[in-house]
């Protein structure tokens, strides 16, 4: 017998409240953690919830961070919420970075107000390709996009660094695996001085717009949803299921592929091993803690940015190792799954026989 029983109508209202939840339970959990490892966990939690936002400083990188995981969280709510489960964001963030570091590179000498444009573009272009490519593995071959996804992952990351150890590799860079730097025109705009946040957050600012209006006001919003969660309906209405996993992954592609420009074309300035933190499987949980809303992933975008930033902090003044920001994220998705499944599921105990 089945310990947990599906309910026929899960309520909406605890639907919202398990993310709170699932942060406190975190928290708890986090308290623990610290006082096992020798650690005032009042100290710890000032450490890493506080200290990071004392400067405006602090502030602007919490932007600059927040703003690739908003951008790729977008994207990937229109895929869940149509049931088409992209895990390889990671990657088509890679490779639109690679696609702008390419214009970059061979736009040396010849920059002009043309070449930021064109990196975009080109960004942009890559990660629906690398989006694309699990699209027509599952409407031909029927492949499992949460598998082809991930492994195209790989393939990037192998790519890359092949393309900085070899070809791309600047020779003035002491045999560094990285390319050359990018110049100014080939980079955005930093809004503060002595600040890395850069006009780059405009194009998350864009995306919440445009998918808040396309959610809201969209009739394609809702046959994508429609079409992932009830095929049979879908195809008795007429919808393309086809067309909803190329939609759903070619633009969550697309999202991840502008989060690469946006790190090669800002904070980073070329490209390297180290393009990215995870942001492409950490907008994963920024997508189901916002509820796969486009205003409630703003706010669990800036909340993983904020543990980004605390686990730096950790590691200066508390001596704690760096695998301490993943160990949060973990621990925050391990929750947020716990508190869905009781929501979504009822706990029947089996009867004992007299």
């Amino acid at each position: 017998m089945h310990l947990l029983e599906p309910r026929a109508e899960p309520s909406r209202t605890l639907q919202w409240a398990a993310p709170p939840l699932a942060i406190l339970l975190m928290l708890l959990a986090g308290s623990l953690l610290f006082l096992v490892l020798g650690r005032n966990p009042v100290e710890a939690f000032r450490v890493f919830f506080i200290q990071p936002l004392e400067s405006g400083y602090g502030w602007s990188e919490l932007l600059l961070k927040a703003g690739p995981l908003i951008l790729i969280a977008e994207g990937l709510a229109i895929g869940f919420r149509a049931r088409i489960y992209n895990i390889g964001a990671e990657g088509q963030l890679i490779f639109g970075a690679i696609c702008a570091g390419g214009v970059a590179i061979y736009a040396q000498g010849h920059e002009g107000h043309w070449t930021l444009p064109a990196m975009v573009l080109a960004g942009a272009l890559g990660g629906l390709f690398w989006g694309a490519i699990p699209a027509l593995l599952k409407t031909h071959f029927n492949a499992e996009e949460t598998l082809t996804t991930l492994m195209l992952t790989y393939v990037a990351n192998f790519l890359l660094s092949w393309l900085v150890h070899i070809p791309w590799r600047d020779p003035q860079g002491m045999n560094f695996p990285q390319s050359v730097m990018f110049s100014d025109a080939e980079l955005f705009t930093p809004l503060f001085e002595g600040s890395r946040l850069n006009t780059s957050i405009g194009l998350a600012v864009v995306a919440v717009v445009v998918f808040q209006v396309l959610v809201r006001r969209s009739f394609l919003a809702y046959r994508l949803e429609v079409g992932g969660q009830a095929p049979t309906a879908a195809r008795y209405a007429g919808f393309s299921q086809r067309a909803t996993i190329w939609v759903s992954l070619c633009v969550s592609g697309m999202m991840a592929g502008l989060a690469g420009v946006g790190e090669v074309a800002g904070p980073i300035g070329q490209l390297n091993l180290n393009l990215s933190p995870g942001y492409g499987y950490a907008a994963i949980i920024v997508a189901y803690l916002g509820r796969l809303h486009p205003l409630g992933i703003v706010l669990s975008g800036l909340l993983m940015a904020l543990l980004y930033l605390g686990g730096e902090a950790a590691q200066m003044t508390l001596q704690l190792p760096a695998a301490i920001t993943g160990l949060f994220q973990g621990m925050l998705l391990f929750f947020l799954l716990g508190t869905d499944a009781f929501i979504d599921n009822r706990l029947r105990l089996p009867r004992r026989n007299a």
